[in-house]
Order: C-alpha cells, then sequence, then structure tokens
C-alpha cells in the first residue's frame, strides 16, 4: 500500500477484530444534511463553469461519523470515549476529461491530496454552506494553478506512454439509505464494558504478558457523495469492532504480538464468552511459549500458509498490483499491465474482488459498499479466471484499454480516490484436504533434501514496493510461525520470521490450496489513505519462499513482576 508518490507501499495492518454490527434502528425521515450538500453545490457549479477557465466536474464528499470507544487491560475499565464529527472532502476538476488538473506532472512527485474539513455536526445550512463555499473556492484557485503545471510538463517531456483520458464519464447514481439511529441504549454500553473487563482479565494471570488491550470501537458511519453530474448518494456504514491484543517480550529483547479476531453482523452472532476467554487462554499460551521458542535462521524451500495468511499475502503481493490507476504512472513497475490474456497464476486459480456481498463462505466482509467514493456502483471483478489474468480494479482514472470505471475508487477522508481493493476471493477448481496439502508439502521437502519446511499460520501484514524507484520486493509479517519435520516429528513453533521476495518469482511457486478457508481483514493504506478490506482464501502450498531474520528491539525485561 502506498505511502508516497514513488509508491513505496508501506502498510501497516491495523487488523479489525470482532465486528459486531448491532443491528442499529433505522428510521424513516428526510436527510437534511444531503439537501444543504446538493444545493451549495448546485449553486458552486453553475457559477464556476461559466468562468474563463471552467470547472467541468465538482463532487463534495462527506464521511458522518457517531464513534463509541471502550478500552480496558488486566480486567479494569481503562477509558471510554464518545465523537461525533462530519468531514468534508471536496473534488473539483478544470479542463475537460482528456486533460485536467488531476493529470500526472511527470519527473516530480506531485499529487493532489485534499485536506478534509470539518463540518458542524448539526444541519446548520448557512454555517455548513459557507464551509463548503470556502473549500471549494480555494480548490478551484489550485486547480488553476495545477492545470497551468500540467500544460507546461507535457511541453517539456516527451510523449506519455498512455494516452488515455484523466477522467471517465459515469452515469449518475441516486442512492439513499435510511437514516440510521446513532447511539446504542444505556444497557448495552454496560453489556459491552462487561465484556472488555472480563475479556482483559484473561490476559491477568500470565506474569509473561507486559501489555494487553481489549478495545470496543463503534463505529456509526454514513457517507455522503453530490456531484455535479447529479449524483447523489448517502450509504449507510456501520462499523464495530472489538480488538484483543497481548504482547510479551523474550529475553533476547525480541518484541512479540499476537491478536485474535472475530467477525459478526448481529449481537446474536457473537461467539460465547466462554468461547472468546477460550481463545484468549490459546493466546495467552502461544505468547508464554514464543519467549523461549528458537529464532530462525534464513531460508528458501517449500512454506506452507494458512487461509488467513495466504489472505494477506494475495492482497499485498498481488492485489496491489491489478489496481488499474496506479499503472497509469509511467513510475510504476506495472507488473501486469501487458499482461492481459496471459498465464499468471496456477491454472487452477480465480482471483475475484466483490464489494456486492457482505459474506462469503460464512466470513462477514468489511470490504463491502454499495457505492464507491466516486459515486460509482462497486461491481464483482473477475481478475483472474483460471490462472489467465483477465480485468483489473478500476476507479474514474482511466488507464489504456481499461477507460472505465467498475466501482473500485476509494480514499480515506480527506485524499482522492483511486482504484483500491475491496473483497478479495481466491476460488480453485482443485481443492485439496488439508491433510493432503501437507502431504504434498512433505514430499516437496524430501524432493529438494531439506529437513524442515515452515507453516504460517497467522501474519499482521506487510509492505510492498510497485515502484521503478526501488526493489520490487515485499516484506510480509508473521505472528504465529511452525516449523514442519520431514520425518514427522511434531511441528515446532518458531520465531523471528520475515517472508520476502518478490512478485512474479513467488507466484511462479504456488503449487496448489486447500484446508480450510481463512479470512483477513484490516485498514489498507496507500495514495488515498486507510480503506476497509477483507480477504477469504484457502491453505496454500509454495514451493519455494525466502525468509529473514525480522528487525529486533534492545528492550530488556522488566525488572519488577507484575503488581497482580
Amino acid at each position: 500500500m502506498n505511502q508516497n508518490p514513488n509508491f513505496m507501499k508501506q502498510k501497516f495492518f491495523f487488523i479489525q477484530f470482532l465486528v459486531l454490527l448491532l443491528s442499529p434502528g433505522i428510521i424513516s425521515a428526510q436527510d437534511p444534511l444531503l439537501d444543504i450538500l446538493e444545493k451549495e453545490l448546485n449553486r458552486e457549479f453553475s457559477e464556476l463553469k461559466k468562468q474563463e477557465i471552467p470547472t467541468y466536474f465538482l463532487s463534495y464528499r462527506v464521511a458522518e461519523q457517531s464513534v463509541l470507544d471502550i478500552y480496558g487491560s488486566y480486567g479494569c475499565l481503562d477509558r471510554i470515549q464518545r465523537n461525533n464529527t462530519r468531514q468534508l472532502t471536496t473534488m473539483l476538476r478544470v479542463g475537460s476529461p482528456e486533460l485536467d488538473n488531476f493529470h500526472e506532472l511527470r519527473g516530480t512527485s506531485s499529487y493532489i491530496s485534499q485536506t478534509s474539513q470539518q463540518l458542524p455536526v448539526l444541519n446548520d445550512a448557512s454555517a455548513i454552506s459557507q464551509i463548503l463555499w470556502q473549500s471549494t473556492n480555494d480548490q478551484y484557485f489550485q486547480a488553476i494553478q495545477k492545470l497551468t503545471q500540467v500544460k507546461g510538463n507535457i511541453a517539456v517531456n516527451v510523449a506519455q506512454e498512455d494516452k488515455s483520458p484523466d477522467f471517465s464519464e459515469e452515469p449518475a447514481s441516486q442512492y439513499i439509505d435510511k437514516l440510521m439511529k446513532t447511539t446504542i441504549d444505556k444497557s448495552t454500553e454496560e453489556n459491552l464494558v462487561s465484556k472488555v473487563r472480563l475479556y482483559s482479565k484473561a490476559f491477568a494471570d500470565s506474569k509473561s504478558i507486559f501489555s494487553c488491550s481489549v478495545r470496543f470501537n463503534i463505529n456509526f458511519e454514513r457517507d455522503y457523495y453530490v456531484s455535479s453530474a447529479g449524483s447523489k448518494i448517502a450509504e449507510n456504514h456501520p462499523r464495530i469492532t472489538l480488538s484483543v491484543y497481548g504482547y510479551t517480550l523474550s529475553d533476547d529483547g525480541m518484541d512479540m504480538p499476537l491478536y485474535k479476531t472475530y467477525f459478526a453482523n448481529d449481537l446474536k452472532e457473537l461467539p460465547k464468552d466462554e468461547t472468546v476467554l477460550t481463545d484468549i487462554n490459546e493466546l495467552v499460551k502461544k505468547l508464554e511459549a514464543l519467549r523461549v521458542a528458537p529464532v530462525v535462521e534464513p531460508y528458501s524451500g517449500p512454506a506452507l500458509l494458512s487461509g488467513s495468511a495466504t489472505g494477506v499475502f494475495f492482497h499485498e503481493i498481488f492485489g496491489h498490483r491489478v489496481e488499474a490507476a496506479r499503472m497509469k504512472s509511467e513510475n510504476d513497475a506495472q507488473t501486469f499491465k501487458n499482461k492481459v490474456g496471459q498465464q499468471v497464476l496456477n491454472k487452477n486459480l480465480t482471483v475475484v474482488f466483490d464489494p456486492t456481498i457482505n459474506i462469503y463462505k460464512g466470513f462477514i466482509l468489511n470490504g463491502s459498499y454499495k457505492y464507491d467514493d466516486e459515486g460509482v456502483k462497486g461491481k464483482r471483478v473477475t481478475v483472474v479466471t483460471k490462472g489467465i489474468l483477465t480485468d483489473f480494479l478500476s476507479s474514474r482514472t482511466p488507464i489504456a484499454g481499461f477507460l472505465k470505471s467498475n466501482g473500485h475508487g476509494r480514499a480515506q477522508t480527506g485524499l482522492n480516490p483511486v482504484a483500491r481493493q475491496s473483497n478479495l476471493i481466491v476460488e480453485s477448481d482443485q481443492i485439496l484436504s488439508e491433510p493432503e496439502l501437507r502431504k504434498l508439502f512433505v514430499e516437496e521437502l524430501k524432493k529438494q533434501n531439506i529437513p524442515f519446511g515452515y507453516y504460517f499460520k497467522e501474519v499482521s501484514g506487510g509492505f510492498t514496493s510497485t515502484g521503478r524507484l526501488t526493489p520490487n520486493a515485499f516484506n510480509v509479517t508473521p505472528l504465529d510461525v511452525y516449523r514442519v519435520y520431514s520425518d514427522g516429528r511434531p511441528d515446532e513453533q518458531v520465531r523471528g520470521i520475515n517472508l520476502v521476495g518478490t512478485p512474479l518469482a513467488m507466484f511462479s511457486e504456488i503449487e496448489a490450496v486447500g484446508g480450510e478457508y481463512g479470512l483477513f481483514t484490516g485498514i489498507c493504506g496507500a495514495e488515498s489513505g486507510g480503506v476497509p478490506v477483507a480477504s477469504v482464501c484457502p491453505m496454500m502450498f509454495v514451493k519455494k519462499i525466502e525468509i529473514q531474520k525480522k528487525a529486533k528491539s534492545t528492550n530488556t525485561n522488566p525488572i519488577l513482576d507484575r503488581p497482580f
């Protein structure tokens, strides 16, 4: 996930744990904010399109959030926080769809990234309109300046390879969810507080746990979008998460965190407390074992990845390389841009991105939405069919051969949308059982005359580079890893591993998939900020991977025992 204009994709996945959609009440009502946004946009656009350098497109995005955070550790309630906000992002384009102020300035690191502005949380039409007017005025003058720079940049550089337009014309969309109830009742809040205390107390029994936290984050979000093309959208996105985290430190100073994730749509779908506590106790036991587990040496050879680890692998290493808008830049390595119709993965694999579904194989998905952040309806996109590359994820920034959006223009508030992932799903015509997959794995170890390989059970995320200026490599951070012996000895937990490599070499080594499907869910960061994503994948057998030692801190263990 890109963090800078050179496309060095540094991502820190903040794993989203136990999403509990509390079935917020829906109430019938008109939406005053939507009306205010539409009225002011029409007034502004009618004047700006008459200027000497006219505006040809204007949109307002507003993220309205009502957030409740409940934090606890070691059986104690740390704090409760509440916050209500409305954040505005204005997009204004001058010139024409063929060439406008969003055109890349080649040879520079210039990107247009807006700054979000806070709107009043009450529907005060005068106050809101004033801020919309100020934002639009500022964006207009910035747009004129940028368009002038674009034209000069084109004049002094060789012709661009990709001559597609800067913006795609799309049909206007109209969709309005009913207003949500954005609060929870007192008894529900008290119940969540009790759970925070109960779950976090489970960490207190182990002196090896140096830090722990349990957090409920309840976020009733309503996203607004209006545009000069006639789009008018208000879509509800209630997101409620429970994060469970434990941390320990080995005697040699290595940091070792572990997490646990659950996902549900409704309170009645949640695991019982007994189930959650059992899982936390298992997490604690793993942390205790990790403190004394052997440190792995650099390795190249066969590996197994769990379903959730495969999800991170595909999201991080494959998914970002099929996000179309990035491939328009000549700074991007464009790994797959000219490989449509060619085999890029194992012939049994199909890769789909689908924001239109909420559940897949029993997993509740976090990357779901009806309309993207450019007002385009989200669509199911099959990017790989039986190993053959067939499509890309597209926003309203066209690339040659892919001139229309398929509803994957996404952004964090304050940033401009680009093509981003949604719900990633890996399917196969040949799913093996887990024993069959492990048998292939062990046979390959013996074939390569290697005494052991590695099974990656849990990973936290990673980073990858898609640019030409840096090595086109990836680094995935495992949390829970086991050494698997070819002679049949029991698996052995190990630590200190990073999974590294280059994408095309790694893709060519994928041999088979099978076992249980797993879920990875998180917030993916890139040029357009953090957006919710999910991956559902089966276990994967790779004939050759490379691992290196991970960075190690120099911290020492506490001198004193915990007081309880």
